[in-house]
């Protein structure tokens, strides 16, 4: 693919076929990602990949203790939640998925179902965890360049025809995933990426999400034609 295809072409894939994904195309794809940019070239960026039965039980860890009402214990620190226009794009695209997948607003157990298939890795046949040096903890770097690491991760599986979703729902509950993945404790938990093979029948998966435009989004200084993007 050229470049902007894959940019311009990527969604969030959270439907998959159950076909496992060769490891060497997902080490092509870890490689290819590790260009991203790195503050001061510091690569503070780790991956967990795990498949098969370690990934089963990290699903029932996940949903038995989300079920029982356990607080969640994500490892990187959580803001507040959304508000005004961000919450309003929340909302957005989960009304677009509810639509595609015809839950109704009402539909308590549809809801619920959705919200489990989160805990589940969207029943993905690869889970990749995204960890940090735990001795850059609290510094602003090392997240900035793991955002980036996993930006490139999913554009590179995209680009080898696989689908990706970034999510935190799948290492929400941090024990669980720790204790099957074999975290090093030197390690902290920043993201959960579900990788596999897109089920292009399994309707979330048609639903792009809308942009803010450039000139929403940019303040250009100092060029002949304005501040603004025309």
């Amino acid at each position: 693919m050229k470049f902007d295809d894959v940019i311009l072409g990527r969604r969030s894939i959270r439907g998959y076929k159950p076909d496992p994904v060769p490891r060497a195309l997902i080490e092509e794809i870890i490689g290819l990602a590790m260009r991203a940019p790195s503050s001061m070239n510091t690569q503070p960026w780790n991956f967990y990949v795990i498949t098969g039965e370690p990934l089963n039980r990290i699903r029932a860890g996940n949903t038995e203790r989300m079920s029982a009402g356990v607080p969640q214990s994500r490892e990187f620190r959580i803001g507040q939640a959304f508000a005004g226009k961000h919450r309003e794009r929340q909302v957005g695209v989960a009304k677009q998925l509810f639509s595609a997948m015809g839950i109704a607003r009402d539909d308590k157990d549809g809801r619920q179902d959705w919200v489990m298939r989160g805990f589940r890795q969207f029943d993905a046949p690869v889970c990749v965890i995204v960890t940090y040096d735990r001795v850059l903890h609290g510094s602003d770097d090392a997240p900035f360049d793991c955002g980036a690491v996993a930006t490139a991760l999913v554009n590179a599986a995209w680009s080898r025809g696989l689908g990706a979703v970034i999510n935190s729902q799948g290492i929400m509950q941090s024990p669980v995933v720790r204790e099957h993945a074999g975290i090093a404790d030197d390690q902290v938990i920043m993201k959960s990426i579900a990788l596999g093979w897109p089920d292009h029948s399994f309707p979330a998966n048609t639903v792009v999400s809308g942009r803010k435009s450039v000139a929403e989004a940019s303040v250009f200084v100092g060029f002949e034609d304005g501040a603004r993007y025309p």
